[in-house]
């Protein structure tokens, strides 16, 4: 996207986010139509009165409040500013009907959808009261009816966007709303994640919260659920906020450590709608833009080469798009890809393919050369190669995965003199040998081929064995 047109974006975002590029779905979701009903209901607030359980002055303004015209309800609120804030948390606070409180929420959201400027009645009211100004609201996402809690959400989410740089949400607060953000989206069957994702939108705009989100583990939670099975405007929204994230070079400069690229790849691959290849090929052309350390743009780079991009950035040249921006996204990253990877050596494509997961068989597995001079290489940054490929060894349920895994901590035990010492002390022993009774017997015979290498000293005559005719067979025998 466009410099110009991000800004103009972010700045109108979210106070106008369905032309903001979120289009139409986000203003009929499960929230904003079940808000269009409860809208239409009406509240009998002289029965409250008359049984005592709101006071005169209450009943006075939302009487007044509920029964006006948006023109009504400015001038109710410049006669007396504090006395709303006063009456919407003390009829939140006293009153336990669902029904009541639903329609409580929706008048409270559309009194700042009114005027984003009230959310300064609700903290000067706050602070001569000398309480939290987050407290009310926060407290009502605990109840177990879904429209309260998420109608909650998008009021917390607009106080916490639209109160100046000095009053922001903040500790732990903060800490509470974005987790509970984080646990809703991970929730299996909400019905409201997509108004979850907007107000995840909408918190990411600011950069305090950025860096609160990334503390959360919030990433890995976004990544999580993008790799499930998500509809498209799941997809948009959950890659926008990587999208806003993405724009502090901090995060910009870790984000891939999360497994951004391949995910956002895969869904490349499959879009249908323009918008979420619109957004994905931002999100990528922020990871080569925003880091400033060269070696990680690189590593981005030849990430998005190891994932099939360039190949996806073909596809997507030979389709019209509405969006100019789209076209200078393909240009700029067919750009830094190219460019990276006629600077690409066979241990680079290595290391991209092996922080991805994704190990197949490439050349440079069944290379001795390659591990005749590469082999060291996997202890530098603290061994961090290793370990992936034994952590794959745990998680992975991919048999291919697995089997070159295997091969390759075999190949590591050959060609440096110290390997197997390091492996057991890494713990991938262990797992090498947990997977000699795997289902697949192509893992049971890689795996087998590397617990002999971690043995076996003299690994040339192994070699030399397993070339025979009817070996492999029998080693395959050996481990069923």
């Amino acid at each position: 996207m466009a410099s110009d047109n991000i800004n103009k974006v972010l700045e109108t975002f979210p106070e106008d986010i369905e032309k903001a590029g979120v289009d139409n779905l986000a203003a009929t979701s499960v929230l904003q139509q079940r808000a269009s009903e409860i809208r239409a209901q009406r509240i009998n607030w002289q029965s409250y009165l008359q049984s005592q359980m709101i006071s005169q002055e209450d009943f006075t303004f939302i009487s007044r409040f509920d029964g006006g015209n948006a023109k009504d309800r400015e001038k109710i609120v410049q006669e007396n500013p504090l006395q709303c804030a006063k009456t919407f948390y003390n009829l939140l606070g006293h009153i336990s009907k669902d029904q009541t409180i639903q329609y409580l929420l929706t008048l409270v959201d559309d009194f700042l959808q009114e005027n984003k400027n009230r959310v300064a009645i609700f903290r000067e009211f706050a602070r001569k009261r000398k309480e939290s100004v987050w407290a009310h609201f926060l407290n009502l996402l605990n109840r177990p009816d879904g429209f309260i809690q998420n109608m909650t959400s998008r009021v917390v989410s607009k106080m916490a966007c639209w109160s100046p740089p000095g009053e922001l949400m903040a500790g732990s607060d903060l800490q509470y709303y974005l987790t509970w953000l984080k646990d809703q989206l991970r929730m299996q069957g909400n019905e409201y994640v997509q108004s979850v994702a907007r107000c995840l939108q909408m918190m990411l705009r600011m950069d305090d919260y950025r860096h609160a989100f990334v503390g959360v583990d919030g990433i890995a939670t976004l990544v999580s659920v993008l790799s499930g099975r998500v509809n498209f405007q799941i997809q948009y929204q959950l890659t926008f906020c990587l999208w806003v994230l993405s724009f502090n070079v901090g995060v910009a400069t870790k984000l891939n450590k999360f497994g951004v690229i391949p995910i956002l790849a895969d869904i490349l691959s499959d879009a249908q709608k323009e918008k979420v290849s619109r957004i994905i090929l931002a999100v990528f052309r922020n990871l080569i833009e925003k880091p400033e350390d060269a070696e990680v743009k690189k590593e981005n780079c030849i990430s998005m080469v190891q994932c099939k991009v360039l190949k996806q950035l073909e596809l997507l040249e030979q389709r019209k798009f509405d969006d100019e921006d789209i076209q200078e996204d393909i240009d700029y990253l067919n750009e830094k890809m190219n460019a990276s990877v006629q600077d690409l050596s066979s241990y680079d494509e290595y290391i991209t393919e092996v922080r991805s997961g994704r190990l197949e068989w490439s050349p440079v597995h069944r290379s001795e050369k390659f591990w005749r001079e590469n082999a060291a290489h996997l202890n530098d940054k603290n061994y961090e190669l290793l370990k992936i490929l034994i952590q794959l060894l745990e998680t992975s349920k991919d048999p291919l995965v697995l089997c070159v895994a295997c091969f390759d901590l075999g190949e590591y035990v050959r060609h440096y003199q110290r390997g197997k010492h390091v492996l057991e002390q890494l713990g991938g022993k262990t797992m090498v040998m947990a997977l000699l009774g795997h289902d697949d017997p192509n893992v049971r015979y890689e795996a087998l081929l590397a617990v002999q290498k971690l043995m076996v000293h003299n690994w040339e005559y192994l070699g030399r064995q397993l070339e025979k005719p009817g070996v492999a067979t029998q080693v395959g025998i050996a481990v069923a």
